[in-house]
């Protein structure tokens, strides 16, 4: 019984906003002025609601972006905010990193955030024709911890067409450089 509360709870907190818009358009057959009063009342309740997490969101933008790069618990101990929160905002900003600059991958039940600079680090290195490898030796400054998460970076760019074709392949510049040598 306490489950199908929650499920309908649940529910009525998504579409509240319709409900009420139609509770209104009921009402204003009958009152026009009520009608209007109940709107506006409504439109500042929602507001007001939906303007903290607007901050948040900007706030948690903003703190980021100041990490080359950072994952999900980090964040929620500096912040002092609970896990489940900067999770769900970094999955949110997970959905729309098709064109920005930064980067966030799911890796073992856990975000990881990477900014600009280490992005175009790794996409310098790729098109170089290094191998995973020899990207993570490169990129340990940039906070790139494992062979796991360069591999998921550059599934994740290529998925969201952020990585162009290899200038040079693995092998070729491998070749090149056992011949330099």
């Amino acid at each position: 019984m306490l489950e199908k509360f929650k499920v309908i709870l649940l529910s009525f907190r998504k579409y509240w906003i319709l409900i009420v818009a139609f509770i209104i358009l009921i009402i204003s057959f009958y009152n026009l002025i009520t009608a209007i009063w109940i709107t506006v009342i409504v439109i500042v309740i929602y507001l007001i609601t939906d303007v903290p997490s607007l901050i948040f969101s900007v706030k948690f933008k903003k703190f980021i972006k100041e990490y080359k790069s950072i994952d999900d618990k980090t964040i929620s101990k500096l912040l002092k905010k609970p896990l489940k929160k900067i999770q769900d905002q970094m999955f949110l900003m997970s959905i729309n990193q098709k064109k920005k600059e930064w980067l966030i991958i799911f890796l073992n039940k856990q975000y990881i955030f990477f900014n600009v600079n280490t992005i175009e680090a790794f996409t310098k290195l790729y098109n170089v024709g290094l191998g995973e490898k020899e990207i993570l030796e490169k990129l340990i400054n940039f906070k790139v911890m494992t062979r796991a998460q360069v591999k998921l970076i550059e599934e994740t760019l290529i998925k969201n067409n952020r990585l162009s074709q290899r200038e040079t392949s693995v092998k070729e510049y491998r070749e090149k450089q056992r011949f330099n040598s």
